[in-house]
């Protein structure tokens, strides 16, 4: 009987160690699993989905929590696997403080989309929790993909079913919304595509072997001409993604057209994959390039905040105000990341997190909201706090942190973002964005104004049902983050500090030195990096040959 104990003891293990193979893949497993189940069986399906979201979730805590270390986050990794060894394609998975917030906000929201869609999808629940189960792999592959090629197929894989969450399940004008979010995406991609393989043909013209490795890419050190081509082609994918000002058009339309859960995936994770793939792979592999772009990256980021908030305010469709906060919000990442500051950046990754949790919840209370009276017009509402408390105190919760009222989450990102750049010498484009932050006020104040104060004036919201316990469940997790971000950010920025700070260290570094003539490749240091900074005197103490 022990042997056979024994036996399984490595199946065990297998299971219980945090894995992020199991992060990535196990959505597609639950979405082959839903697949089987008969159609007919809605509820069954529903009760499944929820569940495998819940999972996710919990394979992402813990792969968190599995790295960190006194408060700290420390890399882990999968191990290196050869996938397409003739071009030097690998399977690499690999997560950090950069990527490791996002990863769990991704896991976090999966299973609050699901449970807030169980009214709201009429059709096709098994297809539409699969496309959802489909569309978490991409993104947490992007996130965690450490070869290039590996990240472009996961950023591709992210296309299709968004793509049909909006074109199957969403508005009147879905099919117009979808296929312009698919071009838009699409031609980005491609760009993208063809810079990447560009950097590993120069890294096989110089060291005689191809690779995709982001490590050993990021030893390439080019010419600054080679660097404005390349740092182009990625910086409009993740521009478009963003999306960035003017490469904007195609976000409203997708969010005002997508069903609620598909709105909430989208402004709360999968608009971040534009600005992480700026600090993950743009500004560090193209350094030089990125300091001639700042001007113009500077420039669309602050016309991005004061564009969105005018348009935002401007708005009499609840969905739409929201939609383009997000153009607004996000430029203030953008601007963070701009400012090649380290302040800055630790700003611009909390706002990522911010952003998620702040515009996800509103997109939930419009979609809930929606559910009820089948409009989302300013015009149709008015006085609800009297008849929806409970709406109402979720909506100015979520309201205020995404103005960023001090003490909410929202403020922190805000406010370091803005100090980074006013340090970093972007004083006038600090002025103008500290602006965006009072036009924020104005646009939200007015959905709280139009759609819960003064008299009630349709008769049909005299009996409007205030938040069951499945929405209150649903707004609740979403709350307390967002308080406790506010009371205390260090509970985020701590765990993040090592791989911010580590990046910005080596990106400023190497932006000091000239840019070569021609391409060159790197040493590499004792870790297997390329060595972009100079050795810590540990590393040095340690390997002496290294000294000369």
């Amino acid at each position: 009987m022990n042997a056979g104990w024994m036996d399984w003891l490595p199946w065990l293990k297998c299971l219980i160690e945090p894995s992020l193979t199991r992060v990535v893949f196990f959505p597609v497993l639950a979405a082959l699993l839903l697949a089987l189940l008969p159609s007919a069986r809605r509820q069954l399906i529903r009760r499944v989905a929820l569940s495998a979201g819940l999972v996710e979730f919990a394979l992402s805590l813990q792969v968190a929590i599995a790295g960190m270390a006194d408060g700290a986050f420390s890399n882990t990794a999968d191990g290196i696997r050869a996938w397409i060894p003739r071009f030097g394609i690998s399977y690499d998975l690999r997560m950090d403080g950069i990527s490791m917030p996002l990863v769990v906000l991704t896991g976090f929201l999966l299973p609050i989309v699901l449970l807030a869609s169980w009214r709201g999808i009429d059709k096709h629940w098994k297809g539409y929790a699969g496309s959802m189960m489909l569309l978490t792999t991409g993104i947490q592959g992007a996130l965690l993909a450490h070869d290039l090629f590996l990240f472009y197929v996961f950023w591709e894989v992210m296309l299709v079913p968004m793509y049909l969450i909006i074109g199957v399940w969403g508005g009147e004008k879905r099919i117009y919304a979808a296929v312009k979010f698919f071009l838009f995406t699409m031609t980005g991609s491609l760009l993208m595509l063809l810079g990447i393989v560009w950097l590993a043909a120069e890294h096989a013209e110089l060291s005689g072997s191809w690779s995709f490795g982001y490590d050993e890419l990021l030893r390439l050190d080019l010419p600054i001409e080679q660097q404005l081509w390349l740092f182009a082609a990625f910086a409009l994918a993740f521009a478009i993604k963003v999306p960035l000002f003017p490469f904007h058009t195609w976000l409203p339309d997708a969010h005002v057209q997508a069903p609620t859960g598909g709105s909430v995936i989208l402004a709360g994770v999968l608009l971040k994959l534009g600005t992480y793939g700026l600090l993950r792979f743009a500004l560090p592999l193209f350094p030089h390039a990125a300091v001639e772009a700042r001007p113009i990256l500077v420039t669309l980021a602050v016309i991005g905040i004061i564009y969105g908030g005018l348009v935002a305010w401007r708005q009499v469709d609840m969905k739409s105000l929201v939609a383009y906060s997000s153009v607004a919000h996000l430029g203030f990442v953008v601007l963070g990341l701009a400012a090649f500051d380290l302040i800055a950046w630790q700003g611009a990754l909390m706002q990522m997190v911010n952003h998620g949790l702040a515009t996800g919840s509103l997109f939930l209370l419009v979609g809930m909201l929606t559910e009820r009276r089948h409009t989302k017009l300013f015009s149709e509402f008015g006085g609800l706090a009297k008849v929806m408390p409970w709406f109402a105190f979720f909506l100015v919760f979520s309201c205020l942190a995404s103005v960023g009222l001090p003490g909410l989450n929202g403020f922190v990102g805000e406010f370091l973002i803005l100090t980074g750049s006013y340090r970093s010498g972007l004083i006038a484009a600090t002025a103008i964005a500290t602006f965006g932050v009072v036009l924020a006020a104005l646009y939200l104040f007015k959905l709280l104004h139009e759609t819960l104060w003064g008299p009630i004036t349709k008769a049909e919201n005299q009996s409007l049902e205030d938040l069951s316990l499945r929405e209150i469940t649903i707004l609740a997790p979403i709350a307390v983050l967002m308080l406790i971000l506010g009371v205390a950010p260090q509970t985020l920025l701590r765990p993040v500090e090592p791989a911010i700070t580590a990046a910005h260290r080596e990106f400023t570094y190497r932006i000091e030195q000239p840019a070569p003539a021609k391409a060159v490749l790197r040493p590499m240091s004792r870790s297997g990096r390329a060595r972009l900074a100079p050795l810590e005197e540990s590393e040095l103490a340690e390997n002496p040959e290294e000294r000369r």
